[in-house]
């Protein structure tokens, strides 16, 4: 079968979280959560022909809700940070509650990766796909207007994973939906550093951050001669390790990168490449999203266990967030999060799996 349905455990509250795999007769196969419309797992295989998870996380739900460490999920209702907690529109002023420092950080403390989905429609054949909605109510964690959103899974071919989300609102708001996936292209059964993947990512410009990871002023800075320039592809741990003030202020790369050839409503662009040297395998990111956050895995400290029992550490998972730049709602300098009611907020994203 190309979609399969099963349980997968209870919530502390007693609700019943459900995983949905797709499969393509290729092999590539997808796993998503209820909890959180949470990429759980992708199988793809390394030069030898062997099939492996690529994706950190948990092996059961309590690891997903005791540790909210937004592994796979699908961030909301504002992906990345906004300063303060605060931002205005037509004159009010919104307060979204901090949990990120002073700043709010993937929608406040109860954003959409800590939600139910309900599971809507599904399809079998060459393409199978699994959609999920969820409603987010007028004030939900601060934000205006109560929004309609969900977020379609879809296996297009025997290498491609586009995930495609949409979001309606009947009051003026802001919104930013993105997945949070961790990938480690060698494999998630034994998980070793990522610092030996080479990763490419099509930006001149990054937006430099100040000590909160807020965007400093300008619309972007010039990636040339600094670590962030990964133009033609380099060794993620032969850039991490440079004494560059960005790096040490985001601890590693924590940063959005401006993607070249954007333009607003156009279709998805090359945004990324990252290639593992051990097993060969290769992940192409495509997006039609303006930004893209590259994130090494530089709060992985130790302290969370994960898929077979594997602790995990700085360096140990590459994040890209493709997504509105961090901040917007307070940056008219920025391309809009604005959604207006009678709109339709709408983001995809491609990911092509490969062997080298």
């Amino acid at each position: 079968m190309s979609l399969r349905r099963e349980a997968f455990g209870q919530l502390d509250d007693g609700r019943a979280v459900e995983r949905i795999t797709l499969r393509h007769a290729s092999g590539l196969e997808a796993a998503v959560l209820t909890y959180g419309a949470t990429w759980h797992s992708l199988l793809a295989p390394d030069r030898e022909g062997t099939q492996a998870d690529i994706l950190l996380g948990h092996d059961d739900v309590s690891g997903y809700e005791r540790t909210r460490g937004f592994y796979g999920a699908t961030i909301g209702r504002y992906a990345n940070r906004i300063a303060k907690g605060r931002f205005a529109l037509d004159g009010e002023t919104f307060v979204i509650p901090a949990n990120d420092g002073p700043n709010a950080l993937h929608g406040g403390p109860d954003g959409f990766d800590r939600r139910i989905w309900q599971v809507g429609e599904t399809g079998e054949g060459d393409q199978p796909f699994a959609t999920l909605h969820l409603t987010s109510p007028d004030g939900d964690q601060g934000f205006p207007g109560t929004l309609q959103a969900s977020v379609t899974y879809r296996l297009l071919d025997g290498e491609t994973l586009e995930i495609a989300w949409q979001a309606t609102t009947d009051r003026t708001t802001v919104v930013n939906l993105t997945n949070h996936a961790f990938f480690n292209l060698g494999g998630a059964a034994r998980v070793e550093s990522v610092l030996d993947h080479e990763l490419m990512v099509s930006a001149s410009l990054f937006t430099a951050i100040d000590e909160t990871s807020i965007p400093l002023e300008g619309t972007g800075s010039g990636v040339a001669g600094t670590p962030f320039d990964l133009r033609e592809g380099a060794r993620i741990g032969d850039r991490v390790r440079e004494a560059h003030e960005q790096l040490r202020r985001g601890r590693g790369i924590d940063h959005n990168f401006v993607l070249d050839g954007w333009h607003e409503g156009g279709d998805p662009v090359p945004a990324a490449v990252v290639f593992d040297p051990e097993t060969g395998r290769t992940l192409e990111l495509l997006t039609d999203q303006p930004g893209l956050q590259v994130y090494t895995g530089n709060f992985l400290d130790g302290t969370v266990a994960g898929k077979n029992g594997q602790i995990y550490r700085m360096g140990d998972a590459l994040c890209l967030e493709p997504q509105r730049f961090p901040d917007t709602p307070n940056r008219p300098d920025f391309p809009s999060a604005r959604l207006e009611p009678g709109e339709t907020y709408r983001h995809r994203s491609r990911y092509r799996f490969s062997v080298r």
